[in-house]
């Protein structure tokens, strides 16, 4: 029977259009998903959009239009991205849905209040519309908010309360021991030292005279539930949390991995827990924590004029190539750079020079001069090469380090260019047809391996090489190579 192998993304927040940054995270978790099912796991892939809250009722406001009617177009935009990147994801979760989403939270609520971890009480505090939370003095820098930049609103009200503060030292003790496991040295250091110094209980509703775009407090419709109470559930309602599919829900959670940004770090890794903990649900396994895509050495900013467009890139370049930049040249865990400079240098080395020109050079030569089908064939220092590279590239995988994994499979290439060379391929037709073909059985199972590691994470381009060697990659145990000339993978820009 198959593992399971349950992976989420953050839900985006759509007070404005994607960029860059949202298509980095979904690429990152769909090498993930597409490894997973590699291995023949049964993977549930979840995105989606978190669309209530202050910051897309304002954001609607200066828009001049109603704000499901915003919500509903910038999220159609979020799901364009994804089908222009080639993610596949499983499902796709808005929590505007009120079939889907909305009982979860309803369920939630209720489980909170069960474990009397829910109070009222009135509160003064800083609020900070851009993390769509209060805050504290220490988080401010010359009186802003550190990340945004922005003054916090001081609000005085009455809400509902969570008891985070309970939940401290059970986390902190989850996390110290590897139960709950946060990938990002940085981003470990940083919420174990949220932890030691103390969580405080944490606001849980908003009046909805301030706040009419959410969901209900059950019970309580003069309240509406908190954004990041409402958001968090979406990882476990749309697998079927609140409603009546139970066995969907026992089959897939606790999640495997899920994948979110330094910037919700501790949303996920204090607040979430801590609700799942009152809840008596189990925690997620992994946290992923990616850093942020800077451009040019500067932080992506509108005012600045920085930010960068993925649709604009992927119709310039092409979905893969875009795909490949973002897992080679981004760390994984940490700040990363994008200038179209080093991209177009990327493209042309590793792309147009690596995996275009080695396909060429095997498939247009072959189907040159071989018209009918034959077997695979791999000498002893070949199979040697293949295995290396599918050591390294495993063991990279399994650490999530995406760029080791691509540097595995560019060895490889580089071991099929240095054969043909040496071997002066495109002499031995004349001079030594037999050994010809079995150089070319040869070098067409290293470019199939290749396409075979390449899948994750270039999907389009996998898919092509397999149909110019007339083989399903998947099928690694009978491949049969008849060659196809095809088009070039990556021209030469």
């Amino acid at each position: 029977m198959p593992k399971k192998f349950y992976i989420t993304t953050a839900i985006d927040y759509v007070n404005g259009p994607p960029h860059i940054g949202h298509a980095f995270e979904k690429v990152q978790a769909d090498v993930l998903a597409r490894y997973h099912r590699a291995l023949g796991d049964d993977v549930f892939f979840l995105a989606g959009t978190d669309e209530h809250g202050v910051k897309n009722a304002r954001a609607a406001a200066v828009a001049g239009i109603e704000v499901s009617d915003f919500v509903a177009k910038n999220t159609a935009r979020f799901q364009e991205l994804i089908k222009a990147f080639n993610i596949s994801n499983d499902y796709f979760i808005r929590t505007t849905d009120k079939k889907v989403h909305w009982p979860g939270v309803f369920a939630m609520w209720k489980a909170l209040e069960k474990s009397g971890d829910i109070y009222r009480k009135k509160y003064k505090g800083l609020y900070c519309v851009g993390h769509e939370a209060f805050i504290t003095k220490k988080d401010l820098k010359d009186g802003k908010c550190e990340l945004h930049k922005k003054e916090p609103e001081v609000i005085e009200e009455e809400n509902y309360f969570f008891r985070l503060s309970k939940y401290t030292k059970v986390i902190q003790g989850k996390i110290e021991s590897g139960e709950v496991r946060v990938v990002g040295e940085a981003a470990q250091n940083e919420i174990l030292h949220l932890l030691r110094e103390g969580l405080d209980d944490i606001s849980f509703s908003r009046p909805s005279k301030d706040l009419k775009w959410g969901i209900p407090v059950p019970d309580d419709p003069s309240q509406t539930v908190y954004v990041w109470c409402d958001a968090l559930v979406n990882y476990i309602s749309a697998i079927g949390y609140g409603s009546s599919d139970v066995l969907k829900f026992k089959k897939y959670w606790p999640a495997d991995i899920q994948v979110i940004g330094k910037d919700i770090l501790r949303f996920h890794a204090a607040i979430w827990p801590a609700m799942l903990l009152s809840a008596e649900l189990p925690l997620p396994k992994i946290l992923f924590v990616h850093g942020f895509i800077n451009i040019g050495g500067e932080k992506m900013s509108k005012s600045i004029g920085n930010v960068i467009d993925p649709f604009s890139l992927i119709e310039k370049y092409g979905c893969d190539a875009v795909r490949y930049y973002l897992l080679r040249e981004i760390p994984p865990t940490n700040d990363g750079d994008f200038t179209e400079e080093k991209f177009e240098e990327r493209y042309r080395a590793d792309l147009a020079r690596g995996v275009g020109n080695f396909t060429a050079r095997v498939v247009n030569l072959g189907a040159r001069h071989i018209e009918n089908e034959f077997f695979s064939y791999e000498s002893a220092e070949t199979k040697k090469a293949i295995g290396r590279a599918e050591k390294d590239y495993h063991q990279a995988m399994e650490n999530f380090r995406f760029n080791e994994a691509l540097e595995a499979i560019w060895r490889l290439i580089s071991y099929g260019d240095k054969f043909v060379d040496s071997s002066k391929l495109w002499e031995l037709p004349e001079k030594d047809p037999e050994k010809f073909k079995s150089h070319i059985a040869e070098l067409c199972a290293v470019l199939a391996n290749i396409a075979l590691l390449l899948e994750p994470f270039l999907p389009e381009t996998s898919a092509e090489v397999a149909r110019q060697l007339g083989v399903s990659v998947e099928d690694k145990n009978s491949w049969r190579f008849r060659l196809e000339r095809g088009k070039s993978l990556f021209p030469m820009i």
